[in-house]
């Protein structure tokens, strides 16, 4: 499954060792989960890894590689209409490249979380992984 993760995910899973968003790292190898950002969220994770604790930027550089990198979506061939213009190189490249777009920005995707946009499920790590669970996917301790 191709999970698309924005640059809250990041940043989160970058911040703390615990957490749904440092789970998706550590289970991925595992599930055959393929994590992708696009140079635009990797770019604002380097904006913003400085106002985490120093260790982020360490655990960052451990995340990083686990990443694959697909080009940016900027423009989408279909109606759109979604409010936070920063936020549309996000929704339109996860809709390119992903099945489902990872976010904990409640302020630009809050009332699509739980949702699904032209068939991409927006979930945050949390619900992702309750989704994963119920459906037999996931358990909680490793297999």
């Amino acid at each position: 499954m191709r999970l698309f993760l924005d640059t809250s995910v990041l940043l989160a899973a970058s911040g703390s060792g615990r957490g749904a968003s440092r789970e998706i790292f550590r289970r991925a190898p595992d599930l055959g989960w393929i994590l992708l950002a696009t140079p635009y969220v990797i770019e604002e994770v380097l904006t913003n890894l400085p106002h985490l604790p120093a260790t982020a930027t360490a655990d960052w550089a451990r995340l990083r590689p686990d990443l694959a990198l697909m080009d940016d979506v900027l423009t989408l061939d279909r109606a759109a209409v979604f409010e936070p213009a920063k936020d549309r190189p996000i929704l339109f490249s996860a809709l390119a490249w992903a099945e489902v777009l990872l976010t904990l920005d409640r302020a630009d995707f809050g009332g699509m979380l739980g949702g699904t946009f032209y068939g991409l499920s927006i979930l945050t790590p949390g619900l992702f992984l309750e989704r994963e669970r119920a459906a037999g996917r996931y358990t909680r301790e490793p297999r």
